[in-house]
């Protein structure tokens, strides 16, 4: 089925940590208030029951899936809501045993009782969840939902395609696959944050555009300054210690500023050695993971186990590769970035649940290479290459997390995908697009196939991998 995806649809911002497994469901529960008030029936209510299925049961916990159900069911936005009054929320509806329903309806709820963990797995796909709304006539209403990766949210019958499908047809240039976007590029002699823009501007005036986008890119400043400034262990259980606060004062030194934006004028400063730039791109993505873990505000990009990658390169060519740079190649960096994920949503998966890491960890750090390649000069054939090498290193990768938490090796693996996305820019960059052997668009159909034939306790299960083979009391 053909979609219309905006950037803003791939790099949305909320609270860790994890899209499909916090975002997504506190977008499901969202959406169940909205039908509640559709079919007048949120102060009918007595109760509601929250049941999770296949891997939003297996790692929910890890993922803080019932937290996420809660606050959506309270009315809050993961888009606003201040992250200091998460706990505070949470602890009042465990003690006083209620929830306020949408934020104007309270109700009887315990989250030991009414939030329940069903291992098997529904059919359409592997993380849903079923709300049930007990009314005052003793009928009940229920919603099945499927969050399907990069807090992408959807139902089984689908009753957003065709509205979708519609928007996609007023864009002047439909892109599908990775080929379309180069003919366009081609016939319009344009760069592909310029297709991408122009499509944008049929759903948004320019202000709007460069207003989100900015407030995308100052989200991901932010994350990177608070977990560089951030120092202890993150929560969960694993006792990991946050890596980003030594590193960055290693690195950092004495120098002096008092906001994100003084703090990168400052990175502009240090030395530029190869070490030392190996070391800034993997602080600014453990920093942003960091964040995530400790159920922060990130952006996700394409998902919130990935979303250290893209601030990462971005960064990176902020302080390092182009001093010069600001608004008009962050805004061309993120356009571009969206674009390649999305083209690997529509032709196969941005969910681990589904593909393993290679649909997270691999797209992202596709979608910076490519993004990277852009803002240096790549030509469209170039930028698309770029994206593929990066896929092409990250096929078969699993999902395995230790504990269900988005912590090992979910951290790390984005200073990888980001060095790899550098790296992929670079090889393509040097390279004669028209020698290339392997088309972005039979990556992903490969990635697609890979995560068909891989076994499913490798998908987000914590059943397989370093999830069995490292347990809690070892760490």
């Amino acid at each position: 089925m053909e979609e219309c995806i905006s950037v803003f649809d791939m790099l949305k911002i909320g609270v860790g940590p994890s899209s499909s497994h916090t975002l997504g469901p506190w977008r499901a529960a969202e959406r169940f208030l909205g039908e509640l008030r559709n079919e007048n029936l949120l102060h009918k209510t007595t109760q509601v029951k929250v049941d999770l299925y296949g891997s939003l049961s297996l790692t929910g916990k890890g993922h803080a899936t019932d937290l996420a159900v809660m606050l959506g069911l309270s009315g809050q936005d993961p888009e606003y809501i201040p992250v200091q009054d998460i706990a505070g929320i949470i602890k009042e509806i465990e003690n006083s045993n209620e929830i306020n329903l949408g934020n104007e309806h309270k109700i009887p709820f315990s989250f030991l009782m009414d939030i329940v963990f069903n291992k098997n797995f529904l059919p359409f796909h592997a993380n849903g969840l079923k709300f049930t709304a007990y009314l005052e006539d003793n009928s009940e209403f229920t919603s099945t939902f499927y969050s399907i990766g990069g807090g992408f949210v959807v139902k089984e019958d689908r009753p957003n395609a065709k509205k979708k499908f519609e928007i996609k047809c007023a864009f002047p240039f439909p892109i599908q696959n990775a080929e379309e976007l180069l003919n366009y590029t081609i016939q319009q002699n344009k760069s592909i944050s310029e297709i991408v823009y122009e499509n944008e501007k049929s759903m948004r005036t320019e202000a709007d555009i460069h207003h989100e986008l900015m407030r995308i890119w100052n989200t991901m400043l932010e994350c990177m300054y608070i977990g560089c400034h951030s120092e202890g262990i993150l929560p969960g259980g694993l006792n990991v210690r946050r890596r980003a606060f030594d590193m960055h004062q290693n690195l950092i030194g004495l120098a002096n500023y008092s906001n994100p934006q003084q703090w990168l004028e400052q990175i502009r400063k240090t030395e530029v050695k190869f070490r030392q730039i190996l070391k800034w791109v993997s602080c600014f993505a453990l920093a942003v993971n960091e964040v995530n873990a400790a159920l922060g505000r990130v952006v996700t990009a394409p998902t919130n186990g990935s979303a250290g990658v893209i601030p990462a390169v971005l960064m990176y060519y902020l302080v390092i590769e182009n001093h010069e740079a600001g608004e008009k190649e962050i805004k061309q960096f993120l356009m571009v970035a969206g674009e390649i994920g999305s083209i690997f949503k529509k032709g196969s998966t941005i969910s681990a649940a589904m593909g393993g890491c290679q649909a997270e960890i691999g797209v992202s750090s596709a979608m910076a290479a490519a993004a990277l390649t852009e803002v240096m000069g790549g030509t469209p054939d170039q930028v698309l290459m770029a994206a593929e090498i990066a896929m092409e290193h990250h096929l078969g990768l699993t999902c395995d997390p230790i504990g269900g938490l988005v912590q090992i090796p979910c951290i790390e693996r984005n200073t990888m995908g980001a060095i790899k996305a550098i790296n992929a820019a670079e090889l393509a960059m040097e390279t004669d697009a028209k020698n290339a052997k392997v088309p972005l668009d039979k990556v992903v159909d490969t990635m697609w196939q890979t995560a068909k034939d891989m076994n499913s306790k490798y998908k987000e299960t914590s059943e397989g991998g370093l999830a069995v083979a490292v347990n809690m009391a070892d760490c």
